[in-house]
């Protein structure tokens, strides 16, 4: 039965699922809190209009945000606010944090000035206790003067004279208190204040600024983010020192179990793309410790997809560059990596060192990562697809040579090919999860051996040790980890269609695999802009042109200011200035 079910599905047409993607539309207006936005831009993109039609657009847009504020507090159960007895917050924290029993928990029972009952929360190893003991507890068990007896136990007397913290915060909702325990902060409660107050005092020990270690770079900084979610955001702002970053940190996750920064460039990114991230992110309802991969899995559209729609890097200067091109990127505590959308197929391909080398180095090294991406993904297809079906077109000598390379081999082509490539596949593997040098040995002695070994035991030929050499010499070349995965299993799929119907096949695959590919999209953006479809850019696509070509930002991206730089680049050239 569940065959006849499965024949009925691919045979029987059934109408879609109606599903609509978010589309960045290049003739929308920029709207902001303020009203029409006034970027710049570098020529007109779309008509005038009337002020009765941007009025009624912009009274539609108020009525859309009016309605799902609505829907949204409806939605949204009232938290548990602080009660006035220091003993009933007491026991409901006991009760959600699991004390006693949870021994991280430390509930540290005081009086504020030796007048009224007062107790600080905290988790051991979250927060600094030294910034707890010298500019909380001190200051808050001090001997009162007489003129301040009265006034002592107030929160705002608290507040404004006593905490001797760089950043404090007022919340009524104490689950919110309890999650922001949770991320290291330290939680005063005062009896009879309806009120907590949050100290910020984070100082869990996490590890120091490094190299990077997936996107080495010969020029350029030797910095690489890590697992702390505020030094992440200075390596940037150290670069980018604009008043125009923004940085909002959103918890993510049912019951906001980690926190994300999501950072931006106004003026430059496209609203639109920032208010469907945020309602993206909002929607993320797992119940797991989440991380970089698990988010670039839940905001991608095409979840099936064997491409990737996001990018991933380690480099603080990378993602520099991407903001201010106007995209947007995402920073998660505990991970070392930011996620940046939108993005293209062609942004899979680029380095670091494609920018801070000279233009001809740059495009140098593309035309050769370029390359490798080809033979990584149709090398030994081809080379099945030349030799089963195609052998007229190998000349006279190299065929021979080749037939008496295969002579003593009792396999066929296909199953010689999908030995050797498994072979390799499993080498990589062990060589990823065997730790530090020894894994890299194991990798280059275990390939040389075996493939000694077996080309002397006649189980495969020696051309088909330097095509699978070369295959995998060319998927170690690609810049992108996750798109380095997707040619890898492309590769497999083109063999079998090299080996059923030669060179129609792997034909066919690409049709069907580039066709696939032209309907992604990144937040929009279509997935082989400004290719397919051709819109404006910088000479920065395949090949590099000089840094004072560069001058506009990716139209595709429809920034609000699609200047990068003014005409004249280097204006030291003009003798008149």
């Amino acid at each position: 039965m569940k065959l006849l079910s499965l024949a009925k599905k691919l045979l029987i047409y059934r109408e879609p699922k109606p599903y609509q993607e978010f589309e960045l539309l290049e003739d929308e207006p920029f709207e902001t809190e303020h009203g029409p936005d006034e970027g710049t831009v570098l020529e007109k993109t779309s008509n005038p209009i009337s002020c009765e039609e941007w009025n009624l657009i912009r009274q539609k847009s108020k009525d859309g945000e009016n309605s799902s504020q609505t829907t949204s507090q409806e939605t949204s159960a009232p938290g548990l606010t602080v009660s006035t007895s220091l003993q009933a917050n007491l026991q409901y924290v006991k009760r959600e944090l699991h004390s006693p029993k949870n021994k991280d928990v430390i509930i540290r029972e005081f009086k504020v000035m030796n007048c009224c009952d007062a107790c600080v929360v905290y988790i051991d190893g979250m927060a600094d206790k030294n910034t707890i003991n010298n500019f909380i507890l001190r200051q808050l068990m001090l001997r009162p003067l007489p003129e301040q007896a009265g006034e002592v136990c107030s929160l705002d007397y608290i507040a404004e004279n006593l905490l001797a913290a760089n950043e404090i915060q007022r919340v009524r909702d104490i689950d919110a208190a309890i999650r922001e325990v949770l991320n290291g902060l330290t939680a005063l409660f005062v009896d009879g204040a309806p009120e907590c107050i949050l100290v910020e005092t984070r100082g869990y020990e996490s590890r120091s600024i490094t190299e990077p270690l997936n996107e080495q770079v010969v020029y350029g900084p030797q910095e690489a983010f890590v697992e702390q979610l505020r030094t992440n955001i200075t390596l940037i702002r150290k670069i980018i020192r604009s008043k125009d970053l923004i940085t909002e940190i959103r918890p993510i996750g049912k019951g906001g179990q980690i926190s994300c920064a999501m950072l931006y460039v106004d003026g430059i990114v496209n609203p639109r793309v920032v208010r469907e991230m945020k309602r993206r992110l909002d929607n993320i309802n797992v119940n797991i410790t989440i991380g970089t991969g698990i988010v670039n899995q839940l905001i991608e559209e095409r979840p099936f997809s064997l491409f990737p729609q996001s990018l991933s890097t380690e480099r603080p200067d990378r993602t520099a560059a991407f903001l201010m091109d106007g995209q947007i990127a995402l920073i998660l505590e505990g991970s070392p990596q930011a996620i940046i959308v939108p993005i293209t197929f062609f942004h899979l391909f680029h380095t670091s060192d494609d920018s801070t080398l000279r233009w001809q180095y740059g495009n140098f090294q593309r035309y050769v990562r370029l390359i490798a991406c080809f033979f990584a993904i149709f090398l030994p297809g081809l080379y099945l697809a030349l030799t089963l079906y195609h052998s007229e077109m190998i000349p006279a000598e190299l065929m021979s040579s080749l037939h008496q390379a295969r002579e003593n081999v009792p396999f066929p082509a296909v199953i010689e090919v999908l030995l050797m490539e498994l072979s390799f596949e499993i080498i990589r593997e062990a060589g990823v999860r065997v730790p530090g040098l020894v894994g890299q040995t194991l990798g280059i002695i275990g390939a040389i051996v075996l493939g000694q070994a077996a080309v002397e035991a006649g189980l495969v030929s020696p051309v088909l040790i330097i095509i699978v050499a070369i295959t995998g010499l060319g998927n170690f070349a690609i810049p992108d980890y996750r798109l380095s995965y997707a040619i890898r299993i492309s590769r497999f799929i083109f063999i079998v269609l090299g080996t059923i119907a030669g060179f129609y096949g792997i034909s066919a695959g690409m049709y069907v695999m580039f066709g696939f590919a032209c309907s992604l999209k990144s937040f929009g953006v279509p997935y082989f802009s400004p290719v397919a479809p051709k819109t404006e850019s910088n000479p920065d696509i395949v090949t590099r042109g000089p840094v004072w070509t560069q001058i506009q930002r990716p139209d595709f991206l429809n920034t609000r200011n699609r200047r990068r730089a003014d005409d004249s680049v280097m204006g030291w050239r003009n003798r008149d200035k």
